[in-house]
């Protein structure tokens, strides 16, 4: 929901960053590499005992994540690319729940429940997205939903500063993730029927 109903406050800053980063001769997919290793990194340092600067880290990972769209669309886009930026985005949330796992076991079963809700979610998205005749800025359709990334790094950040409620922000992340997929079922119902 916010990455695309709030896209617009931060798109400024994603352009700027874009740009300049195109001016130092980096590419979309070299950024989507800088991204994906500072999600790893972010779950590294998390899982060692550096929670702030872990959530640091994964922001500034999310925030390369939309810099690298952005300068996809404004040089060349390529499908590979776009293959790449979800899956590494995906890898870093696994790393993530590895980390708060590894550091919380006691919230195993809701972490369970929550990485499969992800996959129920993702499944549902990329489905439609690949069948989709829809098309919007990006390389595929994208459908947009109660829980997006930023919604998610927000869940992520909770979880790994306050861990005396991760089992329950670990819940309601489920709840969420389940709630958008099934919301994501029904309007596929709708714009593919």
């Amino acid at each position: 929901m916010l990455d695309t109903h709030a896209r617009k406050y931060v798109q400024p800053s994603i352009e700027y960053t874009s740009k300049r980063l195109t001016r130092l001769g980096l590419s979309a997919n070299q950024v989507t590499v800088i991204a994906f290793l500072l999600g790893i990194i972010a779950a590294g340092v998390y899982a060692v005992g550096y929670p702030i600067l872990g959530v640091v880290l994964l922001w500034v990972s999310g925030f390369l994540d939309a810099v690298d769209g952005t300068m996809a669309r404004q040089t060349k886009p390529s499908a590979f690319g776009t293959v790449m930026d979800i899956t590494f985005d995906r890898i870093v949330e696994i790393a993530i729940i590895f980390a708060v796992a590894y550091l919380h076991p006691e919230a195993m079963w809701p972490l369970l429940l929550l990485s499969g809700s992800i996959i129920f979610s993702m499944t549902v998205f990329l489905t439609v997205g690949a069948i989709s005749e829809k098309q919007g800025i990006k390389s595929f359709y994208y459908q947009a939903g109660a829980a997006e990334r930023t919604e998610g790094f927000i869940l992520f950040s909770i979880m790994m500063l306050f861990p005396s409620i991760v089992g329950w922000t670990t819940l309601l992340f489920f709840v969420i993730e389940v709630y958008t997929a099934i919301q994501r079922f029904m309007e596929a119902k709708k714009i593919l029927s």
